[in-house]
């Protein structure tokens, strides 16, 4: 070593020790300033916690004021109506009437009450009234008669004070402060009389409140849309617990109001310090350490999925090929499993990807659960998952894809969506691995196939590969390449000219006549019904299809067709007679739908009052804001909207109002009970019970004996549909079938 080369040395190795030392010092100031505003940031959240949680009891408080202030009315409400009514015992029955009246007209001005009833203890109105209030009442009564039981219950065990019931509910569709009140009028009539009367929280009381405790920018919402510098309050039923709509307003946050002046100050001091530590440390060489912490974090990434966590594509194939190798030196034998989430697009559509990521997150959790150590579950595509099992021993693969199919059925909550619980489900295809048994892409292949029997077969399912499997894939596949040269070749009129050349055959449009439920069962329209009439297969109906159509791509073209031809040959019928085209879940989210029906009708001529359009239940699924906008633009032109196989799918009485549907139609497994197990009936009377008493029309499908019939007319449904009438016939034997006499057709079945 040279004189020179060592002083060298050590000048190297002072100048490493001095930055050793600034480092250190740059990253001692760098955490003090850090803790100074980690503990900023604490002590502002803490203060908005508790201011918030004090603002959240104030509310509560309010609301419990809110009842205990109902309740006081209704005692002296009732206390004086009792009055009033001892004072003047010799006033009719019109007296009393006008007296009930005056009496709620003085309670909304004198107390601010929405409404008022006098009622009996069957929870019907007491007194004869308007037809506007007899019907606010009517659509409220169902609401009220629990508590109307509650309070005469109540009575009887305590005559001593009249009894009373106050509960939070929704009337109305708008949060409620609703109560019962017994009335002492045992001398002017022979049953004991009841005053019923609510108050709506938003409005006028929703401003009281806001005013009186400063919540600024309060507002009413049916669901928890608060913006991120907002706060929601959930309003519970009293009785239910369920949520009747939240209060929403923009909380006074002290704290973040001082984190909010400290932020610059500390941010200042951080950039100059982090300038500083990061001139220091750019002439510092990375150590080994962090380069391998890259290089691992690098490699992690590119062999597993961001969102889920979980092996990729890649490092699945990996695992993969090792367990090939595996089978071929120690035997055993594995499970290859392809799984689908149902119904994940709709999620993902419906609120959101933030919905769809937690969704993800959440059904992957479920998933691991069941798995073992050796188990690899990848994610391959969007809403695609593969789980390699090796090692699996015999019977552990159906239990496993059994509890698989279980855990992703039951509910998800999102928070992500708004609070909201979506169910989905899963599809999955599954074949057997052993040695020598295929390749890793044939292998592949197979589960593929699987999958998509399963998804053709129903969904929510697991589906075992096996050869007969490669022919119907092959089948399904000719199948869409025939349906799509079918519509794309299909003439724009005639509406069942089928031309023998060609080799995918004709799509034919068959109707089923609907009746009118009363004297000589009259047609009142028909069903619209497509089918295929294959040159190979023969006449196809639309279960063979339609599903084939929507993994293709070509429901809406389909659904097109169908309509226009519809509205083309109906037009030529009695203007009595209606037409009903059904209408797929796709195609009702699919934007433009409403504008591209009215087109039609208007290409056509159709009366769009004569159209109506049935949706399944399923079609109804997670209602949003644009489902609602376009059957609204609909019904605005006069095209009515009817949900079909009601009770079969999502059944939600939501539907009947939100939608506005104008007919129910009864679900052929409901009749078909009819005459044969008692509950059928039960069922089928308190469909149409139900439709009557929300001013729907009813129609029965499936109507194939004359006692179905007669019990059907007697419930009071409105029309029928079935074999008894008619099957589903082509144009020109349903035109034909028009002019024949019910009756005479009916005497023949007979």
């Amino acid at each position: 070593m040279s004189a020179y080369d060592f002083p060298q040395r050590l000048a190297k190795r002072a100048t490493r020790s001095s930055s050793a030392t600034l480092a250190l010092l740059a990253i001692s100031g760098l955490a003090i300033l850090g803790l100074v505003f980690v503990a900023a940031l604490w002590a502002g959240k803490e203060s908005d916690a508790a201011a918030l949680d004090r603002q959240r009891k104030l509310v509560d408080s309010r609301l419990q004021d809110q009842v205990d202030r109902v309740s006081n009315d209704l005692r002296l409400m009732a206390a004086g109506y009792s009055s009033l009514i001892s004072a003047s015992a010799s006033m009719s029955n019109e007296d009393d009437a006008g007296t009930a009246q005056a009496f709620a007209t003085m309670s909304k001005t004198v107390f601010g009450y929405n409404g008022t009833f006098l009622i009996t203890p069957t929870g019907d109105l007491a007194f004869a009234s308007d037809p506007e209030t007899t019907r606010r009442y009517k659509w409220i009564r169902p609401l009220l008669l629990p508590m109307v039981r509650t309070v005469l219950h109540g009575k009887e065990a305590a005559a001593a004070n009249a009894p009373i019931r106050v509960d939070l509910m929704r009337l109305e569709g708008r949060p409620s402060i609703a109560g019962i009140a017994s009335i002492d009028a045992a001398s002017r009539t022979s049953q004991p009389l009841l005053l019923a009367a609510f108050r709506f929280l938003d409005g006028p009381t929703l401003d009281t409140l806001s005013r009186e405790q400063g919540l600024a920018g309060a507002r009413y919402a049916r669901t928890a849309d608060a913006e991120a510098n907002e706060v929601a309050f959930q309003i519970e039923a009293t009785a239910t617990h369920e949520p009747i709509g939240f209060i929403i307003w923009t909380p006074d946050l002290p704290g973040s109001r001082v984190v909010a002046r400290l932020t610059p100050l500390l941010t200042f001091a951080g950039v100059l310090i982090g300038g500083l530590f990061f001139a220091l440390m750019v002439r510092l060489r990375k150590s080994l350490l962090e380069l391998a912490q890259s290089e691992d974090h690098a490699r992690h990434l590119s062999l597993h999925d961001v969102l889920t966590g979980l092996p990729n594509r890649a490092l699945f194939s990996e695992r993969f090929k090792h367990c090939l190798d595996g089978l071929r030196h120690h035997g055993n034998q594995a499970l290859l499993a392809l799984i689908d989430l149902d119904r994940f697009k709709e999620v993902n559509d419906t609120y959101g990807h933030p919905a769809g990521d937690e969704l993800l997150i959440k059904a992957v959790a479920r998933m691991q659960e069941l798995l073992g150590n050796a188990d690899t579950l990848a994610r391959v595509g969007g809403d695609e998952f593969a789980l390699l099992v090796p090692g699996v021993s015999a019977g552990r693969d159906n239990e496993l894809l059994l509890q698989i199919i279980k855990t992703l059925s039951a509910p998800f909550e999102l928070r992500a969506g708004g609070g909201v619980i979506v169910r989905i489900g899963c599809s999955i295809g599954a074949v057997g691995i052993v040695e020598g048994t295929a390749e890793r892409g044939e292998t592949l292949r197979r589960a593929d196939v699987a999958l998509y029997e399963a998804k053709s077969s129903g969904r929510g399912k697991y589906v075992t590969y096996d050869v007969s499997m490669d022919s119907r894939g092959s089948e399904r596949e000719n199948l869409t390449r025939e349906l799509r040269k079918v519509l794309t070749e299909m003439p724009s009129s005639a509406c069942n000219d089928l031309r023998p050349e060609d080799d995918a055959g004709k799509l034919e449009l068959f109707f089923q006549s609907v009746h009118r439920a009363t004297r000589g069962e009259p047609i009142s329209g028909a069903e619209a019904l497509v089918r295929w009439r294959h040159p190979r297969l023969g006449l196809l109906a639309p279960d063979r299809f339609i599903p084939l159509a929507e993994e293709a791509g070509l429901i809406d073209q389909l659904g097109e067709w169908v309509l226009r031809r519809a509205a083309e040959e109906a037009r030529a019928w009695p203007e009595t007679m209606t037409v009903a085209v059904n209408v797929s879940p796709s195609q009702l989210r699919r934007r433009g739908f409403d504008s591209k029906v009215l087109s039609i009708i208007e290409e056509t001529g159709f009366d769009p009052a004569r159209l109506e359009l049935e949706l399944t239940e399923a079609a109804l699924f997670e209602v949003d804001a644009a489902v609602q906008s376009t059957l609204g633009n609909l019904r605005s032109q006069g095209v009515r909207i009817a949900l079909d196989d009601f009770g079969t799918g999502f059944s939600s009485l939501s539907h009947l109002l939100q939608i506005n549907i104008d007919r129910i139609k009864i679900d052929r497994s409901f009749v078909t009970l009819l005459g044969s197990k008692a509950e059928g009936a039960t069922i089928v009377s308190s469909v149409i019970a139900l439709s009557r008493k929300l001013g729907k029309a009813a129609t029965a499908e499936g109507v194939e004996t004359v006692g179905q019939r007669d019990f059907l007319i007697a419930a009071g449904c409105t029309d029928l549909q079935g074999y008894l009438y008619s099957r589903p016939l082509p144009c020109a034997e349903f035109a034909a079938l028009m002019l024949t006499p019910v009756d005479g057709r009916l005497r023949g079945r007979i």
